[in-house]
């Protein structure tokens, strides 16, 4: 079966409904509903989105992610103690958030891609992207 991991990137432009992001989530979202894939997101960047809708949007925004986060097919992973090792490991070696580093640790941990449009991922070494940003 199929694994992914979500970066908080495709999210935020699935929740701006920002093409060709909205397509493409909406396509994996509905793989890992039907069972064909496996969809995995760090809990640091379920978060990292909550605070950034908060900030930029508004609290009703930022409180409908969060309830309705739960109900989707994505496996939030909170990370254990050597995983927040590992994710300040990349942050250390690369520019990238913290919160990047997470989602970037845990796609190693599973050896599958991070869905992600964020141009900082790029620079970190053997992470497979599925790229969704900008050519």
């Amino acid at each position: 079966m199929k694994t992914r991991v979500l970066d908080s990137w495709p999210i935020i432009e699935w929740i701006n409904e920002r093409q060709p992001v909205t397509d493409a989530m909406d396509h994996l979202l509905a793989g890992a509903e039907s069972g064909a894939l496996r969809l995995f997101m760090s809990a640091i960047n379920v978060g990292e989105i909550y605070y950034f809708l908060r900030k930029r949007h508004s609290e009703d925004l930022a409180e409908f992610w969060r309830s309705s986060s739960e109900s989707l097919p994505v496996r939030i992973e909170v990370p254990t103690a050597n995983e927040i090792w590992d994710a300040a490991i990349l942050k250390s070696l690369y520019p990238i958030s913290f919160a990047d580093a997470f989602a970037a640790a845990l796609a190693q941990k599973h050896s599958c891609s991070l869905v992600t449009g964020d141009p900082e991922l790029r620079s970190v070494s053997r992470l497979e992207l599925d790229w969704l940003g900008p050519v």
